[in-house]
């Protein structure tokens, strides 16, 4: 039986990278109404000092981003988003706790945002207030569930848009926690179907992260499943998940890295996760500059590494990785 190591920092990612996909899928009246040509900028930093002290439930990711809107003025505006992760009764008044408070600091509407990824289908909170003595107060947010798509599952296997992969892997890990042979075979059609939508190279490289993240298999069916990709892609003559293989996240699960990375405190094992980090640089990309080994030789987190090694062997160049890592040690 496996359980689901991490479910957030997938989602933070997921989001990151696919935010206009993900309000397409599941906020379309929200993606609408935002100018997307003036780009979108992630307040991450921001929303952790506004809300440090407030009391958190156990949530998947939250995001704050600035957008402008698609009306011809010169308006911006805030999207707050709360990926929740487990039912707490506390929710509704959490986001509005922060929606004032985020208004509070910037003097800017605020649009709140709910995703509800537990298992409880009737659990749907969706507003906060109370009345007293003519004195009344209603906040209301739009949510989704994701319970809900499994009802429209095919939808989501015909769907273009990369978010439809986040929500069915996210479903399916729910459903196959307790059958290693079940989420093996989702596993392998989800990565299948990176391949049959036609994706680009680097939309792969991203959904398969996101999919192994979630999906983690033990060490066995993960060299099965190894064996089936490399069949795949040798038949079509592609070769990308596998280049990741290549790269050395084959070998470092062979060497027990990844549970290095996982469980280990001990200093050599995390010795080892910088020097696998830089390796990985070094073999794509020729060497590891200066400033990049500097600050990964001072990282002593192990799920830092795991997460940073991950992106060493996805990204497209060295710059890209600096920036990663200039942005991930900023929000830490």
């Amino acid at each position: 039986m496996t359980e689901i190591a991490d479910y957030d920092s997938p989602w933070k990612e997921a989001l990151e990278v696919y935010f206009p996909e993900f309000l397409a899928l599941c906020f379309p009246e929200v993606h609408a109404g935002i100018d997307w040509a003036r780009g979108h900028e992630f307040l991450d930093k921001e929303l952790q000092q506004i809300t440090r002290d407030a009391e958190l439930g156990r949530r998947l990711a939250d995001k704050l981003v600035k957008v402008w809107l698609d009306d011809g003025s010169e308006t911006w505006l805030l999207v707050h988003i709360e990926v929740q992760g487990q039912t707490d009764p506390a929710f509704a008044q959490r986001m509005y706790i922060y929606q004032y408070r985020i208004f509070d600091h910037y003097a800017r509407e605020v649009v709140s945002l709910a995703v509800l990824g537990d298992e409880t289908a009737s659990w749907r909170p969706s507003s906060f207030g109370y009345t007293r003595w003519g004195c009344e107060l209603r906040f209301r947010f739009p949510v989704v569930k994701l319970l809900d798509y499994w009802q429209t599952w095919s939808v989501l296997e015909e769907s273009v848009n990369p978010f439809a992969v986040v929500i069915m892997a996210h479903l399916q890990a729910q459903a196959t926690r307790c059958d290693d042979a079940e989420r093996k075979a989702w596993k392998w059609t989800l990565i299948r179907q990176l391949y049959e939508r036609g994706y680009a190279r680097q939309d792969i490289l991203q959904l398969f992260r996101f999919i192994d993240w979630l999906m983690a298999l033990p060490q066995e069916l993960e060299q099965a499943l190894w064996q089936d990709i490399q069949a795949y892609e040798e038949a079509k003559r592609m070769t990308y998940v596998t280049s990741v293989e290549r790269f050395g996240i084959q070998k470092g699960l062979e060497q027990g890295l990844e549970q290095g990375l996982e469980q280990g405190l001990q200093q050599g094992q995390i010795m080892r996760g910088r020097e696998a980090i830089l390796d990985v640089l070094e073999t794509r990309f020729g060497s590891a500059p200066r400033d990049i080994t500097r600050r990964v030789n001072q990282i002593a987190d192990v799920a830092l590494l795991k997460r940073l090694l991950r992106q060493a062997i996805l990204v497209a160049s060295s710059v890209e990785f600096a920036r990663l890592l200039t942005d991930t040690l900023s929000t830490e």
